[in-house]
This record gives C-alpha cells, structure tokens and sequence, in this order.
C-alpha cells in the first residue's frame, strides 16, 4: 500500500507536534523582545513538516483577534532567534527551517457558519430534510 504524497508520514507529524508544543513554550516564556509580539497572546494552531524533515511551516493566529499577519512578519523576523531556541528544547539530527503562516481555518470556520445559519439556506437544508426522511407534504385521510 503506497501513501498519498498529500498525506504526512507519522514521523512527520511526530516532529510537527514536537516543533509546536516548543514553539508554544518559547513564544509563551516571553523571549521574543519583538514590539509587535508584546503584549499578544499567539496560538501555534500546526506545524506542518516537508517529507524530508528540512523544513517546517508554523500556522499561528492571534488568541482572542488581532492583525495575524503582522505577527506572521515578526515571528519571520524572529525566525533565527526561535531557531536556535529550538535547537535547545528538541532533539534532532537537522533542525527543520522555519517559516510561519497565519492559520485562516478559524476565520474560514466562522464564514462557514454564518452561511448556514442564513434563514434561507437553514430552509433549504430542512426542506431536504424532510425529504429524505420520506415524509411528504401529503396528509393521509385515513381513508
């Protein structure tokens, strides 16, 4: 059985977590001297490792809002800096090359949801409904 090329192997996404719950610790310890990072809470939402383990993409957002992308640009700046923090907290034969990108999942969730609870489309999907249950707008008269 071949994988996906798509699909991550496990020991990619061990080093991902690994990567993440670090980066989480040493964003959260209050290292970075970044203007932009103070004062802002970030959550790193995945890591997402290439098949050879050299690089890494960190999904980040702002906890509770803010301007993602300018956190993005400093934790890119900080890049370095992280780098050699994290060559401290993990164990690996090659460190992984970071990159950050803003995690749109929650925002995209968010679209998602106000589409559905639209009257029109909650009306449609309960008009399906009912149509798959068999029940019919016809009433039987018992006869």
């Amino acid at each position: 059985m071949t994988r996906s090329a798509k699909t991550p192997s496990q020991r990619q996404l061990r080093v991902g977590e690994e990567i993440r719950h670090a980066l989480a610790r040493i964003i959260g310890s209050g290292r970075l001297h970044d203007p932009d990072l103070t004062g802002v809470s970030i959550t790193v939402t995945e890591v997402r490792v290439s098949p050879d383990l050299r690089a890494a993409t960190a999904f980040v957002t702002p906890f509770g809002g803010g301007d993602g992308q300018k956190i993005v640009s400093a934790l890119r700046r900080a890049a370095g800096f992280l780098q050699r923090e994290l060559s401290g907290e993990i164990e690996l034969r090659v460190l992984p090359k970071l990159d950050f990108a803003q995690d749109t999942s929650f925002a995209r969730a968010a679209v998602i949801e106000r589409i559905l609870s639209d009257p029109k489309v909650a009306r449609d999907l309960d008009g399906r409904s009912g149509e798959a249950g068999g029940a019919g707008p016809e009433k039987s008269n018992g006869a």
